[in-house]
């Protein structure tokens, strides 16, 4: 049942910070993207902030496990050859060198309580919301307390401690943002609001496409400009499409983060299969405590197989279909809408099945106007298993679009 909801966001205190940015950032965003940013924020419990948070230290945990890495899920997959042999690329803790920002674990919530439904490895929004969020401090809405405190200043020193772990004590003088077409993109925005932090803590910062990345004299270079670090937005997670960065990654000639190597260990759907098997998690060795929260807050995920094709049919009602190396909505079916053209190329392989979870619901009501339904999903920003911001996007239809009047990223605040 959905939460009538009439407060809306303070878009006065909203328009400012944008305008902040600048005038011509502002224009974009507002005629570019007109529904990037939602009319109203979502309410959730401290229950459900608390189970959250819960499932992200136990899927944290488990995959720092020894075991996890032993036998990463990427068998036949051109990723596999990206990927550093266990032990390699290890600091004395024998953790992954570049941990990876913001890595996005995504929850949908209702009375049956948090469900993450996927975790991305290259998640975006995080300065978008950062902006949005900190406009709706500034203007005093309550409950607000789903974010660390000066995002702006702990953005920064999360890239800085990825090139800490991998350079040492090194300046870091220069960072590009990349990916393929970046003006083309929705999200371009935040690439020039990224950008400008960036700037603004005298780091040189540049947005590009990988082609426009070249190697020479043991670097990565962006025309005359050595590149340092390279933020990843790239959803060619494997990298086979750009050897150039592909190479650079892999020689260590720049630092790259995300990597190939957090998409394998985090973001790859099969790893959500995994995830939800208890026996599996025995043998990782996981402990109950952990497995336990795991089995309760994650839908049960299976790899689909051709061999079960009757069964899958069958059940398919109780299914969400995801390609198992897709992103956001692309390829992804509900099972009750599947057609049977649409199923069997699904059981050609390459899919993984996740039990139904409903996403939660707002009934949004502006002035006199009738409610309308608006869908949501929440999103935990994390960096080394800390929870930097929680986010929401609100939408209508199958999946997020930023296309819903009304919808887009929203603030989330903790209410009882």
């Amino acid at each position: 049942m959905a939460t009538e909801l009439t407060t809306t966001l303070d878009r006065a205190a909203l328009q400012s910070a944008m305008l902040a940015q600048g005038e011509a950032w502002h224009s974009l965003v507002t005629e570019r993207c007109p529904h990037l940013f939602a009319a109203y924020p979502v309410l959730i419990t401290a229950a459900q902030m608390r189970q959250m948070r819960e499932v992200v230290g136990a899927v944290e945990r488990v995959v720092g496990l020894a075991k996890w890495m032993d036998a990463p899920l990427t068998q036949g997959n051109p990723l596999s050859n990206s990927l550093p042999q266990a032990g390699e690329r290890t600091n004395e803790k024998g953790n992954l060198q570049s941990l990876g920002v913001f890595f996005g674990y995504d929850f949908h919530l209702n009375s049956d309580g948090a469900h993450l439904i996927e975790i991305n490895s290259n998640a975006g929004g995080g300065f978008l919301n950062a902006l949005l969020l900190d406009s709706q401090r500034a203007a005093g809405l309550p409950g607000l307390t789903t974010a660390v405190e000066n995002l702006e200043q702990t953005f920064l020193e999360m890239f800085r401690n990825e090139w800490l772990l991998a350079r040492g004590d090194m300046p870091l003088n220069s960072i590009a943002i990349v990916d393929e077409q970046p003006e083309a993109q929705y999200l371009y925005p935040e690439f020039l609001l990224a950008k400008n932090w960036f700037e603004r803590a005298g780091i040189a910062a540049f947005i590009a496409d990988p082609s426009a990345l070249q190697a020479r004299d043991g670097g990565l270079y962006l025309g005359e400009q050595q590149i340092d670090l390279v933020y990843n937005r790239l959803t060619d997670f494997s990298l086979q499409q750009h050897p150039v960065l592909r190479q650079a990654y892999l020689d260590g000639s720049v630092v790259l983060t995300p990597d190939p190597a957090h998409y394998a260990c985090y973001a790859d759907k099969r790893n959500l299969a995994r995830l939800t098997d208890a026996e599996t998690l025995h043998r990782l060795g996981a402990s109950e405590a952990d497995i336990a929260v795991l089995l309760a807050g994650i839908p049960q995920t299976r790899l689909v197989e051709a061999a079960d094709h009757e069964r899958w049919w069958q059940e398919r009602k109780q299914w969400f279909f995801k390609p198992d190396s897709g992103y956001g909505s692309k390829g992804a079916y509900r099972g009750e809408k599947l057609t049977k053209r649409v199923f069997d190329e699904i059981m050609q392989g390459g899919y993984v099945a996740q039990r139904m979870a409903a996403p939660g619901e707002l009934a949004v009501r502006a002035d006199d106007a009738e409610a309308v339904a608006l869908k949501y999903d929440v999103r935990c920003y994390v960096y080394d298993g800390r929870v930097q911001l929680v986010a929401a996007r609100l939408y209508q239809g199958q999946t997020t679009n930023f296309r819903t009047p009304g919808g887009g990223f929203a603030p989330v605040r903790v209410v009882e």
